[in-house]
């Protein structure tokens, strides 16, 4: 029933996002993804690695049969295109079975394994739905919001050293081959989450079930819940709003080379196509849930979650696309989230509680502080600096305390308590 439940309110959230998207002229995620098990996808990547979820669930013999007929089918697609001169992408194959393990899921299977099956190509397919709402949701912003607050994000970002405009002159200083690497590693976030989750989902097939928490259950939440700070706080970023990628539409073309000047913020309009999502940073908050999974898996993993950490911090930065204060949400955001959903797994108590209401009241005083006190953060950055960076590492710490606690004292799993025989009556 809580499956049965949770897919019908996600699919009226599609059909809505849908409906807004035709009302502003564009695709909604329901069309977009039809239109990609026969037309070129946006990202074959994402395809692949949500078809890698999927496969969890099946044996290896299965899993070389269905990645083998995923290339298959995507090399007739490719020579069809070529043929026809039409756009060049990879990816429908694994749309294709995906699809094909849900039919064979209804039609072949019973009982716990059609439920398994199921459940790892619903995993596949919210992975794809997730991005494809991502994209309406960032259309929604740029048409609902023509004003943005990115005045009041840089004048409070003073208060912490003007982070992007640093970080930006030094990624310019590496060159070339340190902006691509950059690059690659933000535009294909998925592929380090894919491999952390393929990590912890590594016995799904031989147990015949999935954990309790994992990666990808974090990632949806946070993707569910980001856009809606967006239209509350809606901001566009400082290569937009203070850089040559802003236009006319920019106050001034200084990014990276020199940080706005402190004067009193207003809210500043902006054109109907830049995405207003920026508050919180989302690519932080994703990129410390992969570093947060990879901390129970070996070095190599653990390696990998630091360096994407890392790299995402580099490139949001130093590409421009976000402020220092939108850094510091982020990580509030992610650590909050987390935390509600490792209770929700185990039972909620008393510590996980506290530390969620704590969470969730630093992240308000943070939106609120950047909106209501951006002068005196400007005025006073030795004493709200260091403030907002006590403020994240106390959450950090919270999160810390209660994980080992946690540790210390697992899960109690309740039992029913044994039924008493009915004793004898005297004679």
């Amino acid at each position: 029933m809580l499956w049965v439940a949770v897919s019908v309110v996600g699919l009226g959230f599609l059909i809505a996002l849908e409906i807004a998207a035709r009302r502003y002229g564009e695709p909604g995620p329901i069309t977009d993804q039809a239109r990609e098990v026969v037309f070129a996808p946006k990202s074959g990547t994402v395809l692949y690695v949500s078809m890698a979820l999927m496969m969890v669930v099946l044996t290896w013999r299965q899993r070389f049969i269905a990645v083998g007929a995923a290339i298959g089918i995507d090399v007739v697609f490719w020579l069809v295109r070529w043929a026809v001169d039409a756009e060049m992408m990879y990816g429908n194959g694994a749309l294709w079975v995906t699809l094909a393990c849900a039919v064979i899921a209804v039609t072949r299977r019973t009982g716990r394994d059609r439920v398994l099956l199921l459940k790892g190509v619903g995993l596949a397919l919210l992975l794809v739905a997730g991005r494809k709402t991502g994209y309406t949701w960032l259309l929604i912003t740029s048409k609902t919001r023509p004003a943005v607050l990115d005045q009041y994000m840089a004048t409070a970002d003073h208060a912490l050293g003007n982070p992007s405009w640093l970080v930006g002159r030094i990624v310019e200083a590496t060159g070339t081959v340190g902006a691509q690497v950059l690059n690659w590693v933000y535009v294909q976030l998925a592929v380090g989450a894919v491999i952390v989750a393929l990590y912890q989902l590594r016995n799904v097939a031989v147990e015949r079930r999935f954990p309790g928490h994992h990666l990808v259950r974090t990632f949806l939440v946070i993707g569910l819940l980001g856009p809606g700070i967006y239209m509350i706080f809606p901001v566009v970023g400082p290569i937009f709003a203070y850089g040559a990628d802003g236009g006319h539409w920019a106050v001034a073309n200084l990014w990276p080379d020199t940080p706005p000047p402190v004067s009193t913020p207003h809210p500043m309009p902006f054109d109907q196509v830049t995405p207003r999502n920026c508050m919180p940073s989302l690519h932080t908050a994703w990129a410390a849930a992969i570093f947060i999974h990879s901390r129970k898996g070996p070095w190599a993993l653990r390696l990998l979650g630091a360096f994407w950490l890392i790299a995402t911090l580099g490139a949001t930065l130093g590409f421009g696309y976000h402020y220092g204060a939108d850094i510091v949400a982020g990580v509030v955001f992610t650590l909050t989230i987390e935390t509600a959903l490792r209770s929700l797994d185990r039972g909620w108590d008393r510590p996980g509680i506290q530390l969620v209401v704590y969470g969730a009241a630093v992240f308000a005083a943070l939106l609120a502080s950047y909106r209501y006190l951006p002068m005196e953060m400007a005025e006073h950055p030795w004493v709200f600096g260091p403030l907002l960076i006590l403020a994240m590492s106390s959450v950090v710490y919270g999160y810390v305390r209660t994980t080992k606690l946690w540790e210390r004292k697992p899960a109690s799993a309740h039992l029913p308590e044994p039924r008493r025989e009915p004793q004898p009556e005297l004679v």
